[in-house]
């Protein structure tokens, strides 16, 4: 794999990975439109690592104070601190996803990793962003948040298996269907993130073992570096400004994504 090629994953990765149009559709699109070879198990843990450092370094304090409220919650007969329950929410929030990869990877995944799955999920679960955000109601923060609502948006994400789906896209639509506002959603989300991301890239880890691999690790090292500052500055400007400029630009683009794959394939 070349420097450029690598370089361009990296920052496809990070811009991708937190703004609702899905990292997974960008990352199997571009060998195909590219016509590049696969780029490989090695790259994209690379890809994927950088972009959970960055998350992790983001929201730093917020981790310091759930992980003390979760051993707070241990030890405790009651579940009243609120960054403890935060925590146990976080962590309900994320079985569905590892229940459902499991079969997902073993039964499904090669069979959905094309051009017109990624186009039709990115047109349909862009609408239904769409909608859900026009019909917001901004009542509650995610420290408001029940087992139940923690529940149902983990298994919104394990609809991000599908190529196009878009991960932060599919629990940001449940988080603001579920009442969030569009700042409180993406944090929610981007938290959840961090241990799908992580168990992600463990998995990864291990696949790579069972297979002989040549590792560039120079290339690698570059890799996590670039992702990791681009999805940094991805989450700061997605955080700051989405209040503002709402989900439309990103449906728009995913429509328009979808429509030229489809045009391009079909």
């Amino acid at each position: 794999m070349g420097t450029f090629h690598a370089f361009l994953l990296s920052v496809i990765q990070g811009v991708t990975e937190f703004l609702p149009i899905s990292s997974s559709a960008h990352l199997v699109l571009l060998p195909i439109v590219m016509d590049w070879r696969d780029q490989g198990i090695v790259i994209d843990i690379a890809a994927h690592f950088g972009s959970l450092l960055a998350v992790v370094f983001y929201f730093r304090s917020d981790l310091q104070k759930l992980s003390t409220g979760w051993l707070q919650s241990l030890s405790s007969s009651t579940n009243s601190n609120e960054d403890g329950h935060l925590a146990w929410l976080l962590i309900w929030a994320t079985l569905p996803i590892m229940i459902v990869a499991i079969f997902f990877s073993v039964y499904a995944l090669e069979h959905i990793r094309n051009a017109i799955v990624v186009a039709t999920a990115s047109i349909i679960f862009g609408l239904l962003l769409l909608v859900v955000d026009l019909r917001r109601k901004n009542t509650r923060t995610i420290k408001e948040l029940t087992l139940k609502d923690a529940i149902l948006i983990g298994l919104a994400q394990t609809v991000a298996l599908v190529p196009g789906a878009s991960r932060s896209g599919v629990t940001m639509t449940a988080g603001i269907w579920l009442g969030l506002s569009r700042v409180e959603a993406a944090r929610f989300s981007f938290l959840l993130a961090i241990p799908t991301i992580l168990a992600a890239t463990l998995y990864g880890c291990y696949r790579a073992m069972q297979i002989e691999v040549m590792i560039q690790w120079g290339l690698v090292i570059g890799v996590v570096i670039c992702s990791a500052v681009v999805a940094f500055l991805c989450i700061h400007w997605f955080i700051k400004f989405v209040g503002l400029i709402g989900m439309l630009p990103f449906v728009l683009y995913r429509i328009l994504l979808g429509v030229v794959l489809l045009v391009a394939y079909l």
